[in-house]
């Protein structure tokens, strides 16, 4: 039996998070990092874990931030970046919130493929809920997107499958729990290093300037070695589901 337990409520489960399901270049965002622990400090009740009391372990952690949105596309901030910096400057501004914008969903390698992904997005519903937050936003990251890293998410979006249905597993997961597309977000979340950093990071060389296609990438990096700079920016797509 697996139970939603928020950050607030058991902040000793955030320690028990010991599985990290990012490729490295991922875990390195220039604005995300800056703000990613402040997520347990100023949210702690937006942060949750799927518990299994009965195996003792943490099968899936879940985060989120209360945001505000005025209910158009146009209106949603600069991807992942511009959200948790909304987030934030909301929390220190005083203001209220209107909705919750998922952040990441991370689900333990050995309890994949089990359908904890619909669980977790159903408990971020949940958290948006309990605070009468009335849309749940998701800047979701495409898991065939990796396949397909020249093509623009602004074509990859519209992808479908013969039943009409999204052609990218994650997408369509969102869809059958009633997730509606938004507007697809290019340029999402930044990710900026040296050239060494960024060929560390992705185990390949980077021998001349130019953008490079690398291993669960979403979309290339470009290299410029002459000013010794990796600079990387990660598509997402910007979906809602609402909340009642």
């Amino acid at each position: 039996m697996s139970d939603l337990m928020t950050h607030a409520e058991r902040p000793d489960l955030g320690d028990r998070v010991d599985f990290n399901v990012w490729p490295a270049y991922n875990t390195h965002g220039d604005v995300l990092n800056r703000y990613w622990e402040r997520l347990y400090d100023d949210f702690p009740e937006f942060q949750f874990v799927l518990y299994d009391e009965d195996e003792d372990v943490v099968l899936a952690e879940g985060h989120t931030i209360p945001c505000t949105w005025d209910g158009t596309p146009d209106g949603l901030p600069a991807g992942i970046d511009g959200m948790i910096e909304l987030g934030v400057a909301l929390r220190e501004e005083g203001r209220e919130p209107n909705a919750l914008s998922a952040m990441a969903i991370e689900i333990r390698p050995s309890a994949q493929g089990g359908g904890l992904s619909r669980a977790m997005l159903e408990g971020m519903r949940e958290i948006g809920r309990r605070h009468a937050l009335g849309a749940l936003l998701a800047p979701v990251r495409p898991s065939w997107k990796e396949r397909y890293p020249l093509t623009p998410i602004e074509r990859y979006a519209r992808w479908t499958r013969e039943d009409g249905l999204p052609f990218d597993p994650w997408i369509r997961t969102h869809v059958r729990l009633g997730g509606e597309i938004l507007r697809p977000e290019p340029r999402s979340m930044r990710i900026s290093g040296t050239v060494a950093e960024w060929e560390a990071w992705t185990e390949m060389a980077f021998p001349e300037s130019g953008e490079y296609v690398f291993p669960q990438g979403l979309a290339p990096v470009a290299v410029d070695r002459e000013e010794d700079l990796g600079l990387y920016f990660e598509p997402n797509l910007w979906m809602v589901h609402r909340v009642e």
